[in-house]
């Protein structure tokens, strides 16, 4: 039976709620409903859903209208074998140091590198998108100075790649990850054992710092959090108060034009910039926490 989505945009959290819990009950039931916000500063929220098998465009007609929602984009998705697709168009990323690959290229491992295995199952965070990337570049420069840390945190952890990558970077630190989504767990202890790093790395579940396991752990010399801007801004003073003096923060998930919004914020909490990055789109930013 083919699959159908159906999306749309609407101004307000509220309203997207709203829609998302409504779109729940139509007739047929969708296999799963998204709220997500769009961030541009335009305080729309795009809602979708999956069906198996076509939607009642009329009742999703009626659910735009009744919240005063853009109308339903509905469109067919081909029968793919997705897993076999990604695997044949994700090629390897290098980055810096590192090799990020799947199972299906590990013949493919150069030796003079820092091999990530990632299955392309979970096409997040496999190193293809410019914030992943720009973040273990970050870590490769860091590895390249003469600064050592001995704890790191890696919040908003995903597939764990930046937590893995700084694992095997530095073998005697501490490395944390953390992530509010239990399904990113799951996948990111099955990358953690795919990778012979179950024991180095600490992979708990955590919405946002205030956690006995983040707070146990700190100071940190260096935090990685790749999320996006509203939570980065939301949580500059406490990601800031976990950093140790002359620790090193890498952020991103941040679009080019938002880096300029963001750098003011961390800068006005005594953190230097130390590099910046862009890689398509988005932007990565390594700060310095002053003594």
């Amino acid at each position: 039976m083919p699959t159908f989505t159906a999306l749309t945009t609407v101004e307000g959290k509220a309203n997207a709620e709203a829609l998302g819990e409504a779109l729940e009950r139509v007739d047929p039931t969708p296999t799963g409903v998204g709220v997500f916000e769009i961030e541009d500063s335009s305080g729309c929220w795009e809602v979708g859903a999956y069906f198996q098998g076509e939607p009642d465009k009329a009742a999703l007609m009626l659910l735009a209208k009744l919240y005063k929602a853009n109308d339903f984009v509905v469109s067919e998705l081909p029968e793919l074998d997705w897993v076999a697709k990604v695997k044949r168009e994700l090629s390897p990323v290098v980055a810096g140091r590192f090799f990020v690959h799947g199972s299906h290229e590990a013949d493919k491992v150069p030796a003079d590198c820092e091999p990530l295995l990632i299955e392309a199952s979970m096409a997040f965070g496999t190193g293809h998108h410019g914030t992943t990337k720009g973040c273990l570049e970050a870590i490769d420069e860091i590895a390249r100075s003469s600064f050592r840390p001995k704890s790191v945190l890696d919040l908003g952890c995903g597939t764990a790649v930046l937590a893995m990558a700084a694992a095997r970077t530095w073998p005697t630190a501490a490395v944390l990850a953390s992530d509010i989504d239990p399904v990113a767990l799951d996948v990111a202890n099955a990358n953690l054992t795919a990778n012979v790093l179950a024991d180095r790395v600490i992979c708990f579940e955590a919405d946002g710092l205030d956690h006995d396991m983040t707070l146990r752990h700190a100071p940190y010399d260096l935090i990685v959090a790749n999320i996006l801007k509203s939570p980065l801004i939301l949580l500059c003073r406490p990601i800031v108060d976990l950093l140790a003096p002359n620790g090193l923060l890498i952020l991103s998930g941040i679009l080019n034009d938002q880096a300029a919004e963001v750098s003011n914020v961390y800068q006005q909490v005594r953190n230097s910039i130390v590099s910046k990055r862009e890689i398509g789109d988005w932007t990565t930013i390594m700060f310095r926490k002053s003594v």
